[in-house]
């Protein structure tokens, strides 16, 4: 379904939603630490969110089993939480969280690199979360895909930046994943036309070598095929008559 203009009730919904979605990614941030195990860190999560007046948005999501996805280093998305996984100094660590209040759902990514001062490590996070601003900067009411694409894609290339093409993101709000796909990279003026009143999730995923991607063993953590290093951030943003509202404010 393509994302609907959504009611000032389902906005209000989306902007609770979204407040403690950010919060939960705020704790995580402060959490995240060497010897500490992604189960742990998604136990965290679930706490806060439900003791927020939360949802989980992802678990049981096509059989999804965590309440979080906890991606590391060469994982681009979708990493499952492990008991057994312990993060180490240098990981790079994204947490991509999905909340639902009063059956409206928002999607928010923050990528951290754990315990290091590491220079190419710092510009990949940087650079990919200034790409996610850059495209946020241009949404406003009749804008097109392609022009959001166009401005993650111009930061990314600066930088040499492989660019995911095979993950985008999407429209959100009744479900988590909506029409339209929200490629980064892109043509201006091109695209699906979005307006006031749409919700949509903007999220580049790069990585320090190359743009392919795989699917791990089991059957969900996607990986870069180079091994290369990732990044992955993410906000829900409601399209406004003057430009755009950000519904997951980071924290």
């Amino acid at each position: 379904m393509y994302t609907k203009i959504k009611t000032e009730k389902e906005i209000e919904n989306m902007r609770k939603a979204g407040k403690i979605c950010a919060e939960a990614l705020a704790t995580l941030r402060k959490s995240v630490r060497p010897g500490v195990t992604t189960k742990e860190l998604a136990d965290i999560s679930k706490k806060q969110v439900l003791s927020n007046g939360g949802s989980l948005a992802f678990l049981g999501y096509q059989d999804f089993p965590e309440v979080i996805c906890i991606s590391v280093n060469d994982e681009v998305v979708h990493g499952i939480p492990d008991k057994g996984r312990l993060i180490a100094a240098g990981d790079i660590v994204s947490f991509d969280l999905g909340v639902i209040y009063d059956g409206m759902i928002v999607d928010n990514a923050i990528s951290v690199l754990v315990d290091s001062d590491d220079h190419e490590k710092n510009m990949l996070i940087n650079t990919t979360k200034k790409s996610l601003e850059a495209g946020i900067a241009v949404l406003k009411d009749g804008c097109r895909v392609g022009d959001i694409g166009f401005a993650v894609q111009k930061v990314l290339n600066a930088k040499n930046l492989g660019i995911v093409r095979d993950l985008v993101g999407h429209g959100v709000g009744h479900t988590i994943h909506e029409e339209p796909n929200i490629p980064n990279y892109g043509s201006q003026s091109t695209g699906f036309e979005l307006k006031a009143g749409m919700t949509v999730a903007i999220e580049p995923m790069a990585t320090l070598g190359g743009d392919d991607i795989f699917i791990d063993a089991d059957k969900w953590t996607v990986k870069t095929t180079d091994g290369s290093l990732s990044a992955h951030f993410e906000q829900t943003v409601l399209i406004t008559k003057k430009g755009y509202e950000i519904l997951t404010p980071f924290m």
